[in-house]
């Protein structure tokens, strides 16, 4: 896997997502309740943090949970919530040694069907449906990994031409058209609760 993403908006971010798998499904993980751009730009600052170039599951995974809590707490912080995003990601890797001998690319390599993929990537720590789909989607869309049925596995978020996710980020335009969206949704949600508490 060697592609250019611009999911982080940062050259040496989104070389790290490009080519890294492991980075790529770090960033997703990280990906909630904070910006896109920050939370994809997590795994190339955690990589620098540990002296590497890139991230390894099998390290991750040993590592003692204190001191790879405090690394993503350093300022500034990985994540809104370093301490649990730290657990998160290091029970994501050791998932990825135990089922993957810690080849994170495994997860989609080899899938059969769309179906198959998405319920791979359900199965990850920290993984919904929802991330999952979206996840599939970027794979699809972005990575060239389109194994039958991708699109409809991925549901809304594999229709092209949306801009519904990260899965359709390619530059700063798209961003902004995605970032619009998120806060459409958000909005519409909060006038459906309101509306519902008035009745």
């Amino acid at each position: 896997m060697d592609v250019t993403l611009r999911l982080a908006q940062d050259p040496d971010a989104d070389a790290l997502l490009g080519r890294s798998p492991l980075a790529a499904l770090v960033g997703m993980l990280l990906d909630q309740q904070i910006p896109m751009e920050w939370a994809f730009k997590g795994p190339a600052t955690i990589a620098r943090r540990l002296g590497a170039d890139d991230l390894d599951a099998h390290e991750i995974a040993a590592h003692d949970p204190e001191a790879f809590a405090a690394l993503l707490s350093e300022k500034p912080a990985v994540h809104r919530y370093p301490g649990s995003m730290a657990q998160r990601i290091q029970r994501l890797c050791q998932y990825l040694v135990e089922t993957y001998d810690g080849d994170a690319e495994a997860v989609w390599r080899d899938a059969g069907s769309g179906r198959e993929l998405l319920g791979r990537l359900q199965e990850l720590p920290g993984f919904g449906k929802q991330k999952a789909q979206i996840f599939l989607a970027l794979l699809g869309k972005q990575l060239g990994v389109r194994p039958d049925g991708w699109q409809e596995a991925a549901g809304d978020y594999g229709q092209p031409g949306t801009f519904r996710s990260v899965a359709d980020i390619t530059g700063p335009q798209s961003l902004a058209k995605v970032r619009a969206h998120k806060q459409e949704m958000k909005a519409a949600a909060k006038a459906a609760k309101a509306d519902g508490q008035r009745k």
